[in-house]
Formats: structure tokens, C-alpha cells, sequence
């Protein structure tokens, strides 16, 4: 607990509700932000675009859907890395013109966008936010009037001008992704045209899916995970590969790439945390990676238990794969109070660190003179760790074994993901003996980066980024 994904994206192409089933898609992403939302959506000839601070549902009321009217439509939710928490960083951006505009929303961080904003504005760029997802933005526009495109044309002198506008309009996404360095998953929209992109390691996710349409072709969805795609009673038909460029409009799909050299490195943390339990990413059931993850720490540290509990809701998983492979009795243990948001700030640290008490209570009858193995997805400053061993003793319990789904965590991220400076990271600055005394536990241990990745099945095609165990990112 203690790390916190980006953003969630979401591309809609072909359907008759668009704005709806994209606010039906970003609430079951909510898990990866929970800072802003917004949906743009565009009618065929204009693109309308409303944002706010915070969840789905505080955001959108049902009469903002009577402007949102249109087919096409993107989405975002958002959890601040790069720039300040304001209503001007949220998402999806939008860059409109005499003639028509652009909409993008960009889960991910790029590492070159100070220079990249600042060349932008020696060119006469001007910028409404301090985020690096408008930098990607005003890129796309410059690329695009440097090609001569033009947007917002008439039908007829789309017909005319034989897709060449169109063409342009991929040029510069393409040249655009060729500039910036780091993670990004992309939707982007211009009037009747939706792209996704998807960084060259494949660091943040994307996915594909096909929904129900008026039109005799399916419509079709991008989102960040497959479980945004079942929401909307979608069908999930593939992951969006390292480096491509998926282009959707009338004439069809198809696909562009960024590089032909592609590197797969998928964030090791979406399986640990960010990613909810139903979804698929790159081919691997995020559930079963728990339970995985749980069996390999059950043969790399057994201890004497009666019960094993896991920390609601990421540590539940690898829990039970834990309790399945040691013959150890899986109990509930631990109860979430569901109506604490993330997003609660107490003025203090040491109130902020208290909230662990209003979030998680102890079930006494499940642990009452019990020796307890909890199993949690992660230890970053080791506060909330602290917190549990107390919660679980509280609780009666006899004896308290920490066991940890992830390796210890020693590099801050980034490449997308809010972690703490290096010396706040208490596996970055203390032994494990050390770390065991100061949350408390009678035992503590890890699971091993190559237990975790044997869990994950990773290999010379299946790899992770790993930079937040090992210091080794892929840019």
C-alpha cells in the first residue's frame, strides 16, 4: 500500500451512447485515479468536452450527457504525477480550431517533456496546464500543421482530398511518438477518427475490444484494462502492442509503428497492485499472477500459522494463493470500509497515518489467539505496515508474519507511478531485520524478484519493468 498508478484511459469508436458507456468504462477504472475524470465526444462535426475534479460519479450528472452527444468519444481519469492536482491538469485535453480539434488522454510519464514544452514554446506555444500529457497535445497540433493538414474539413472535401488529411493526421501522431521518451498509453480524437498508442516497452496498458453498434460494423473500444471493455458488455480482443499505433475511422483500422526494434516491458506493478483483479493484461489473468505470486512466497517462507489473512483488496489474492499452497486456512481477518476515498488528505502525517485505523478494522473472531501469516502487496515508507501489526494484535492475535507479494521496493518511479523519494522508501535505507522491528512483526520476509517473476512466467518476450526492485528502467 502506498504507491499509486497514474491514470485510466478509455477510446470509443462507433457506438450511439458514446459519452455513456465511456462513464460507465471510467468508473471501473476508478481504481487508477481518482483525482479527476473527464469525456470528450464528438458529434461528427464538433468535439464537446467536460472535466472536473474528482470520482466518475461526482464529476458527471445525467444532464451533462444531453451535450455529449456523438459516437466517438475518449476518457480519463486521473491520479497526479507530473503537474499539480487542479482542475486545468485534468483530462482529456482539448486543442480546438477555427475548423475543428483534437482530444487526448495520456495515462503514463514522459521524462523529456520539460525540454520537449520548452521548445514548443520558442516555437509560440502556449500551454493551459502544467502536465506532460498537453506537451504530447500541442506536439500532435505542430506536427500536423507542418504536414499541411487541416482539421474540421467538410465531408465532401474529405472525399476530395482522397484520406490525405487523414494521412497527415497519422504522420504526426507518429512523429510525435518518435519525440517523446517514457510510458504512455494514448487515446486521441479528432471529429471522426480515434487513435491509440502504446509506448515502445509497453510500460502502461492498453487493450482493445469490440462493442455493440447501430451500424452493421461493431463499434469498438480502447481502454486500459479489459475490465473497463466488460463493463460495457464488450468483447476484449487483444492487447494494443509495444509501439503501436492503432488507427480507427471509416475506412477501416489499422496499424502504425513507432519502431520496428520493440522492447516489451510491462509495469511489474500492475499485477502486484494497480491493475484490478478481473483484467488481462498482455496475455496474463492478474488474479491468477496473485495467486502465483502467493504459492511462490508460501515455498520461499513458510512459517507455523493457523489462519493467513491478505490485506484488502490487492494482498487478497496472493493470500489465498499463499494459503493453497501451504494447507494454512485462508480467513477474512481484515475488513475495508469502502466509503474512504484515496483522495482524503488529513492536514497531518501522523493523522494521514491514523487513517489506516478509520480504513482497516480487524475481525476479533477470526484471530483471537491465533498465530497470523498477512500477506500485503508492498512496503514503501513501512507507516501502514506499522499500523496492521497493531490493528492485528489489537485484534488478539498471538503472533503477527508479515509476508510481502513484492520484492522490497528501493527506487522511486519515474515512469508513471507517485513513489516516494529514495530515502523515504524504508527497504531503500534498512536491512530486513531492521524493517521487521519497525513494523512490529514477529517475522517478515519478501518474496524474491525471481520468484516473482517465475509467477509471472517471464520471459526473453514476456518481461517487466523492474526499476522500482532493481534500479533497471527501460528508459
Amino acid at each position: 500500500m502506498g504507491l499509486h498508478d497514474e491514470c485510466g484511459v478509455v477510446g470509443i469508436y462507433g457506438a450511439e451512447n458514446a459519452a455513456a458507456l465511456t462513464y460507465f468504462a471510467l468508473t471501473s477504472l476508478q481504481h487508477r485515479g481518482q483525482e479527476s475524470a473527464g469525456i470528450a465526444v464528438s458529434d461528427g462535426e464538433k468535439i464537446s468536452l467536460h472535466k472536473g475534479l474528482g470520482l466518475v460519479s461526482d464529476v458527471f450528472e445525467q444532464g451533462h450527457f444531453e451535450s455529449l452527444q456523438g459516437s466517438l468519444s475518449v476518457g480519463h481519469v486521473r491520479y497526479a504525477t507530473a503537474g499539480a492536482r487542479t482542475i486545468e491538469n485534468a483530462q482529456p485535453f482539448l486543442n480546438t480550431f477555427k475548423l475543428g480539434g483534437i482530444a487526448l488522454a495520456h495515462n503514463g510519464q514522459l521524462v523529456n517533456h520539460k525540454e520537449l514544452r520548452e521548445k514548443l514554446e520558442d516555437f509560440g506555444s502556449t500551454f493551459s496546464s502544467s502536465s506532460d500529457s498537453e506537451v504530447i497535445l500541442k506536439l500532435i497540433v505542430r506536427k500536423f500543421i507542418e504536414n499541411g493538414g487541416k482539421l474540421g474539413t467538410s465531408s465532401d472535401e474529405k472525399l476530395a482530398d482522397g484520406g490525405k488529411n487523414q494521412k497527415r493526421f497519422e504522420d504526426a501522431v507518429l512523429q510525435t511518438c518518435k519525440m517523446i521518451k517514457g510510458s504512455f498509453a494514448l487515446c486521441i480524437m479528432t471529429e471522426d477518427m480515434l487513435i491509440g498508442v502504446r509506448d515502445i516497452n509497453g510500460i502502461r496498458p492498453l487493450c482493445l475490444g469490440k462493442i455493440e453498434s447501430p451500424n452493421a460494423e461493431a463499434g469498438l473500444i480502447l481502454a486500459s484494462e479489459s475490465c473497463a471493455i466488460d463493463s460495457v458488455n464488450g468483447q476484449y480482443l487483444r492487447d494494443i502492442k509495444p509501439g503501436e499505433i492503432i488507427v480507427i475511422s471509416k475506412s477501416g483500422t489499422k496499424s502504425l509503428y513507432i519502431e520496428e526494434k520493440v522492447e516489451k516491458k510491462t509495469c511489474i506493478f500492475e499485477y502486484v497492485y494497480f491493475a484490478r483483479p478481473d483484467s488481462v493484461i498482455d496475455g496474463i489473468s492478474v488474479q491468477e499472477a496473485r495467486y502465483k505470486m502467493g504459492k511462490e512466497l508460501a515455498a520461499e517462507s513458510h512459517v507455523k500459522a493457523d489462519v493467513v489473512i491478505g490485506v484488502p483488496d490487492s494482498g487478497i489474492g496472493a493470500a489465498l494463493g499463499y494459503a493453497r499452497a501451504s494447507g494454512i486456512p485462508y480467513v477474512t481477518g481484515i475488513i475495508k470500509n469502502k466509503y474512504i476515498g484515496r483522495t482524503f488528505i488529513a492536514p497531518t502525517q501522523k493523522e494521514r497515518e491514523n487513517m489506516v485505523f478509520v480504513k482497516l478494522n480487524a475481525i476479533r473472531s477470526d484471530l483471537e489467539g491465533k498465530r497470523v501469516i498477512v500477506i500485503d502487496d508492498s512496503i514503501v515508507r513501512g507507516t501502514t505496515s506499522r499500523r496492521l501489526v497493531q490493528i492485528l494484535r489489537r485484534a488478539g492475535a498471538k503472533e503477527v508474519h508479515f509476508r510481502v507479494s513484492s520484492p522490497p521496493v528501493k527506487f522511486p518511479c519515474h515512469l508513471g507511478i507517485d513513489t516516494p523519494s529514495k530515502n523515504e522508501l524504508i527497504s531503500s535505507t534498512h536491512e530486513l531485520e531492521e524493517i521487521r522491528r519497525e513494523i512490529g512483526a514477529d517475522s517478515l520476509a519478501f518474496i524474491s524478484l525471481e520468484g516473482m517473476l517465475k509467477a509471472l512466467g517471464a520471459n526473453k518476450t514476456n518481461d517487466f519493468c523492474k526499476g522500482c526492485f532493481n534500479g533497471d528502467y527501460p528508459v
